[in-house]
C-alpha cells in the first residue's frame, strides 16, 4: 500500500509518454498528466516520508 503513490505517479507518466507521442494534437490535456506525477512527487518528499 506504501508504493501505491509511486505506481499511480509511473502510469501518469507512461500515460503522458503514449498520449504525447501517439496523439500530439491533444497538446495541453496531456501535459495535465505529467504535471499531476509532479505535484505528487513533490508532495511525497515534503512530507517526509520514505521512498
Amino acid at each position: 500500500m506504501k508504493d501505491l503513490i509511486w505506481l499511480i505517479i509511473v502510469l501518469l507518466v507512461i500515460g503522458w509518454l503514449i498520449g504525447y507521442f501517439a496523439f500530439p494534437d491533444l497538446g495541453s490535456i496531456i501535459h495535465i498528466l505529467i504535471v499531476v506525477a509532479i505535484i505528487m512527487i513533490v508532495y511525497k518528499l515534503l512530507t517526509g516520508r520514505r521512498l
